[in-house]
């Protein structure tokens, strides 16, 4: 045990390499030349190693009604812009593509393109003015569907806010319930847990089909206690949304939780290789 203490308020990476982190929610910025991406992946890599991270989901534009015009052209022009980073950081980062279900034809075209021809392992749905549409509108139906033919995993940003929807394109978890019910075999992974994790755990519960987020609220005792108790540790993985939240905050959420070194492993990364696996096997 090392007793010194430890930078970002974690344990030593020694300590944490029994668990083989998977991150599920790293969230570098993408910019239409690439110098943005690169600069938060940098600055992430000093939490990466302490924390003995192995892998991190990212989730790229690939020119389809995610991001501002300007980039969204320069991407359409120049695919190099998704593709450079990971030939830099393909031995760490896992690709996940951004759809935008207003555009059904063009998002079907690009998964044929970026999931089917390689190299995205999955589609993150972001909710708010650029993702126009909630998450139980039927645009997901073909998208979803046709994800699943090609083994990727499906994650949807999703938040309970207190004062009510920001925009109609917000999606919560009782909205991404009636998605999972309606494709009861395919997995869906619950961004942030619906930040008030308590009524977003409730709201997932009956849903065996859909896992939960840790990452984007701060920690508050109970969270994964909770989300144990009614979900299953099978049901729980592990975000860090770095380089924006401090990981140490993130990585407590776990280690402190009152749950057995099992469940955390479960939590950490198992839960997410798991998901991954048959698409990960396929790009090899």
């Amino acid at each position: 045990m090392n007793d010194e203490p430890q930078p970002f308020g974690m344990p030593a990476a020694e300590e944490l390499i029994k668990y083989r982190i998977w991150d599920s929610y790293f969230l570098p910025l993408q910019s239409s030349n690439g110098q943005r991406f690169a600069s938060d992946v940098d600055r992430s890599q000093s939490a990466i190693e302490k924390s003995a991270i192995e892998r991190l989901c990212v989730f790229l534009h690939v020119g389809l009604g995610t991001a501002d015009s300007a980039t969204e052209e320069k991407i359409r022009g120049n695919p190099n812009v998704v593709l450079a980073p990971l030939r830099q950081w393909g031995d760490t980062l896992i690709p996940m593509m951004r759809l935008n279900p207003t555009d059904v034809r063009g998002s079907l075209d690009a998964l044929n393109r970026w999931m089917r021809d390689g190299p995205m392992a999955g589609v993150y749905f972001a909710s708010g003015t650029q993702a126009s549409l909630p998450c139980n509108h039927r645009n997901f139906d073909p998208l979803v569907q046709r994800i699943d033919e090609l083994g990727g995993v499906i994650m949807q940003h999703t938040w309970f806010k207190t004062g009510g929807k920001g925009s109609v394109g917000e999606s919560t978890p009782s909205e991404l319930a009636e998605l999972a019910k309606r494709f009861p075999e395919i997995d869906f992974v619950c961004a942030h847990a619906g930040g008030e994790w308590e009524k977003g755990i409730r709201a997932i519960r009956a849903y065996p089909n859909i896992l939960a987020e840790t990452s984007g609220f701060d920690a508050t005792a109970g969270f994964i206690d909770m989300a144990v108790r009614d979900l299953g540790a099978d049901r729980i993985v592990f975000g860090s949304h770095l380089p924006s939240r401090a990981l140490g905050t993130e990585l407590s959420k776990v280690l402190n939780a009152d749950i057995s070194d099992d469940a955390r492993k479960k939590i950490f990364g198992e839960n997410l290789r798991q998901l991954l696996a048959p698409i990960l096997s396929k790009n090899k």
